[in-house]
């Protein structure tokens, strides 16, 4: 996937190439040879237009799992320097996250979220499937965590539907600090799409949170996990980060 910058500053988003093909039609074979993966409800996901595919997130390898798996081209964001590495070793980072549908951006809070978010209102708005994890970060104990408003912003600002998708068994596909994937069986559930418009405007915090709990409790339904009814976050640093996240929780 290349991108380039046009004259009014934005960054313009080309649709996957010749490698996110070959790798599709190559890595996804071997893997569900190899895998045996269970696979329900591709049915659901439709063929064309925008959707955004919300996931619970259980393992590093979900993000190679869906793409792979889904019934037509998925892109999702992943961590700027898995494209930005040098000689051999850098080549077959960016060539591998490109060919599973990988968009590089920087990662964190503050300006650096909102262009995340905005990177994937482009993705987007090129009719794409583009898959996130509501929950922001792996659940470390199996647990599934309180959304983020992100993905309603998303699916409000561009008119996307919104597809659950629920993993079941990934975690032990690849555990945490693993670096080398299991042979183990696993499920990926594509549940109905979901139509948040009914909730408002984007710029409404309720309404992001309203169509968020029905995204999540969606997932939810799909993978059967105990719920956690809080952030998957680390304690708040200082005194400062505990009055943001009391006085804004809507934008998280």
């Amino acid at each position: 996937m290349t991108q380039t910058a046009p004259d009014d500053g934005t960054t313009e988003v080309k649709k996957p190439g010749f490698v996110y093909l070959l790798g599709r039609s190559v890595i996804g074979p071997v893997a569900r040879l190899l895998y045996r993966p269970t696979i329900i409800g591709r049915k659901n996901v439709p063929r064309t237009g925008k959707i955004i595919l919300a996931s619970n997130h259980l393992s590093f390898i979900d993000s190679i799992v869906i793409p792979l798996m889904a019934p037509r081209r998925v892109q999702f964001l992943a961590k700027s320097h898995y494209f930005e590495g040098t000689g051999f070793k850098g080549w077959v980072s960016r060539t591998f996250f490109t060919a599973i549908g990988a968009v590089g951006v920087e990662r964190g809070a503050g300006q650096a979220a909102q262009d995340a978010l905005d990177q994937s209102k482009r993705i987007i708005d090129t009719g794409a499937a583009f898959a996130l994890y509501p929950e922001g970060t792996r659940s470390l104990d199996g647990r599934l965590y309180k959304g983020r408003t992100g993905v309603a912003w998303l699916a409000l600002t561009t008119g996307a539907l919104v597809v659950p998708v629920g993993l079941i068994g990934t975690n032990e596909l690849q555990p945490v600090g693993s670096k080398v994937p299991r042979i183990r069986k696993f499920t990926v559930k594509f549940g109905e799409p979901i139509d948040v418009s009914t909730y408002g405007s984007a710029e409404s915090g309720r309404a992001r949170r309203q169509a968020t709990d029905e995204i999540m409790a969606a997932i939810h339904g799909l993978t059967g996990q105990e719920l956690a009814e809080r952030y998957n976050e680390a304690p708040p640093a200082n005194a400062v980060e505990r009055v943001k996240r009391a006085f804004h929780p809507e934008r998280r």
